[in-house]
């Protein structure tokens, strides 16, 4: 049993606004967060009638706003990522969304003093050279752990190089593939104004979600398909009886986590299927959420890399939309170091005040608050931040992609090759997933009863 997380409590800043659901739908979409979203909009969009079932009290899975001291901060996916491929930057645009372009400009923080203009641009130079030796080595070489391509003439930087890509990728680079090295340099990363997951709700209103209603096996053995809640309810009026909602089609959006420890389908999954899924590993990237008005950060929403020192913190986002909030971030090695000790919410509390007070001085931190913690690693549907592909498993990805009986479909970050554990990844494999229903469906005559 997974203890629950400290995140879940916090209400989120936009309340659902959902519709009924059709008695008998074309398509039942399993999840409510980006990947689900997309792909109930565009199965309207297309003529088919849809219903969502999603496990928690709100929308937009791992992307959720609350409010904190007056202010909309994310609890979970913050960044919109790769600007020009990112279909929620688009979408944002057309639709008059407050996007804001993420700043250029980074701090480095040296032991106890900033960075000098020659150690940043060494530092600069150190990630430009990683980078090109690890997409170069994906490009020519076998797979294998990412680490193993990083250059060793890095110098004093090449272990904070390490840490860094290590956060982002979700796990130290040993255990990343090589060949699904995270590429994301396409161009503008960008905010939203009022945060991530408030924009998400606002895509999901007058959508026929059903809240609270967790999924916890898909029965394909029909022509059709049959979703078992948990709880066994029932809809007034719909055509949903001891528990099991039928319809066409499935698309399931539950994080890979999920399917691989809670998640049954009846009969099982073809073995190239189920493989992919239970080959993947769950990244680790969680938040330690800072009030700190003192802080001696200047300028919106920039990054933050503090070295020297015992602590080596592997990164931080700090005047975020120029609040005095800012994000300390935990990877998966000091995630599970507090977890191996039990430490708990405070514990990552304790562990960011030890480390600031190290580089700033206990003084700094007068007027340090510490409102929230995630632990999306223990969230029951999420247990994890994203997927990672570990080596040997670059595949996967491609793998998920493909219908499962031309009755279903899985749709989600975990499919997202070139927008890999994102909202905008799995935004994108929604619409990708609807359409091809959409597609088969169209091509297909309705049964007479399922």
């Amino acid at each position: 049993m997974l203890p629950s997380p400290e995140h879940a409590r916090f209400r989120p800043t936009v309340a659902p606004r959902t519709v009924d659901l059709p008695g008998s739908p074309d398509v039942i979409v399993i999840g409510a967060g980006a990947a689900g979203i997309a792909a109930a909009r565009r199965l309207i969009e297309r003529g088919l009638s849809v219903a969502v079932l999603e496990a928690r009290d709100r929308v937009g899975g791992r992307a959720v706003t609350t409010r904190l001291r007056g202010h909309a901060v994310d609890l979970g996916a913050h960044w919109l990522h790769a600007g020009p491929i990112n279909p929620l930057v688009a979408l944002g645009r057309s639709r008059g969304e407050p996007l804001r372009r993420a700043a250029q400009e980074q701090h480095l923080w040296v032991g106890r003093r900033p960075g000098r203009a020659d150690e940043d641009a060494a530092f600069s130079r150190a990630f430009d050279i990683a980078d090109r030796a690890i997409t170069h080595a994906a490009s020519r070489t076998q797979d294998g752990p990412a680490a193993r391509a990083l250059p060793r003439h890095l110098g004093p930087w090449g272990e904070r190089v390490a840490l860094v890509h290590g956060l982002v990728s979700g796990r130290p680079l040993d255990e990343v593939s090589l060949h699904d090295w995270p590429s994301l340099e396409y161009g503008d990363n960008y905010f939203i104004a009022g945060g991530y997951g408030a924009y998400l709700a606002r895509l999901a209103r007058e959508l026929p979600i059903r809240l609270g209603c967790p999924v916890t096996a898909l029965d394909w053995s029909g022509s059709g398909v049959r979703a078992r809640l948990a709880d066994g309810g029932d809809f007034d009026g719909g055509d949903f009886h001891s528990g099991v909602l039928a319809a066409r089609a499935a698309i399931v959006t539950v994080p890979v986590p999920v399917l691989q420890a809670a998640f049954r389908f009846d009969p099982p999954l073809p073995e190239p299927t189920r493989a992919a899924i239970d080959g993947f590993l769950p990244g680790i990237y969680e938040h330690v959420v800072l009030h700190w008005p003192s802080a001696p950060f200047r300028g919106r929403d920039r990054l933050a890399s503090v070295v020297g020192g015992r602590h080596k913190p592997p990164g931080m986002l700090t005047r975020i939309d120029d609040t005095p909030f800012h994000y300390f971030e935990l990877d998966a090695a000091v995630a599970r170091a507090l977890d191996s000790a039990g430490a708990g919410p405070d514990g990552a509390r304790r562990f960011a005040r030890a480390v600031l007070a190290e580089h700033f001085g206990r003084g700094a931190l007068a007027d340090l608050a510490i409102p929230a913690v995630t632990a999306w690693r223990h969230d029951p549907w999420s247990r994890g931040s994203w997927a990672v592909v570990p080596p040997g498993h670059a595949a996967a990805r491609a793998t998920l992609q493909e219908p499962v009986g031309e009755r279903i479909w899985f749709a989600g970050e975990a499919n997202s090759r070139a927008q890999w554990g994102t909202a905008g990844g799995a935004y994108e494999e929604g619409l990708r997933a609807a359409e091809h229903v959409a597609d088969t469906l169209s091509s297909t005559a309705r049964p007479p009863s399922l």
